[in-house]
């Protein structure tokens, strides 16, 4: 396959034929990264946030999460321990919590960046276009800013009143400013269809993201969308392929989500099309209240040993664990 329409998209997202698309998206990422699998491991070191996003296990409204804040000296900690066991890239993550101010993020940067040889990657939300830039000139490499859907009605509703536009404009500033960025959506959110999520390909495929990730909607209990039907995971990987062809020097996660669904998720999106996974190495006291959807971070194993089983599982399909802190392609060419 080379150039995809619209009218295939569809054919492939309504399941036409599985097989060619996720042989063609296998073959499109050998040919891009080899047998080669990056780990992006994930500090989520807040779990407080201000929004109210009717999805998210962590919106301020829900009163049964255990929050947590980790000082500088754990967050340091916690990527020190995921250097040491091999990961090249540190994601620092939070919910939108304007608990830690601009240099306090700043210097959480600054010594993991000067103790470590590794990428650092932000996925703070919506912090001012100033703070991101004092940020990237602190070290920080990448930037993630998930879109959730690019239906500007939907994400009006599930973001509990909050603009499409405004989330956009942030990430071109990220462009602009020099970061690597990635963005995404939610396959099956309320309301969806998958003539959007032909859109939220195409649209996504023209932001020209150097990660693009996709995982099933998962409904958490304690959020508005509690009874609402979950996303459809073979969609989800069906999207992710797709993506590939479209986007061939992407980056593009294998999401924890897909474990949700079914205990080889990732392993399956692996072999689909997606080249990276992002184990979490939030400490173990902390991670299982990172409830953003259930089922996440609910295996308990500590820091390194979340690299080391996550290393396995990349052995195991006959891939190789990167020693690189996987660049994005379209910018380095590498």
């Amino acid at each position: 396959m080379s150039v995809i329409g619209r009218d295939e998209i569809m054919f492939y997202l309504n399941g036409g034929n599985d097989e060619e698309l996720y042989s063609s998206a296998d073959r499109v990422r050998e040919c891009s990264f080899g047998r080669e699998v990056y780990l992006r491991a994930i500090v989520e070191f807040s779990n407080v946030c201000i929004k109210r996003c009717r999805y998210c296990g962590l919106r301020a409204p829900n009163t049964n999460v255990t929050r947590y804040r980790l000082d500088a000296d754990t967050i340091v900690e916690a990527a020190g321990f995921a250097a040491e066991a091999g990961a090249r890239t540190i994601v620092l993550q939070s919910g939108d919590d304007l608990g830690y101010s601009a240099l306090q993020i700043a210097d959480i940067v600054r010594r993991i960046k000067a103790e470590h040889d590794v990428a650092v990657t932000l996925s703070l939300g919506d912090r001012s276009v100033a703070e991101y830039e004092h940020w990237f000139h602190c070290g920080a490499d990448r930037c993630l800013l998930k879109l959730e859907t690019t239906d500007s009605g939907i994400y009006e509703h599930i973001r509990n009143g909050e603009k499409l536009q405004d989330r956009l404009e942030l990430l071109r500033a990220m462009q602009e400013i020099g970061y690597e960025v990635g963005s995404g959506i939610i396959i099956g959110l309320p309301g969806y269809s998958i003539e959007q999520l032909a859109e939220d390909l195409i649209f996504l495929t023209g932001l020209e993201l150097d990660m693009i990730a996709a995982g099933p909607f998962v409904p958490h209990p304690q959020t508005p969308f509690a009874d609402a039907s979950a996303g459809d995971i073979d969609i989800s990987y069906r999207f992710t392929a797709l993506a590939r062809l479209l986007n061939s020097q992407a980056n593009i996660p294998a999401t924890s989500a897909l474990d949700s669904f079914d205990g080889d998720g990732r392993a399956n999106g692996l072999l689909r099309g997606c080249n990276v996974i992002m184990p979490s190495v939030t400490p173990s006291s902390n991670r299982r209240d990172y409830n953003i959807y259930p089922g996440k971070n609910s295996v308990s194993v500590d820091e390194t040993d979340s690299i080391f089983y996550a290393e396995e599982l990349i052995r195991s399909l006959n891939f190789v664990p990167s020693a690189s802190k996987g660049s994005s392609r379209r910018t380095h060419y590498v």
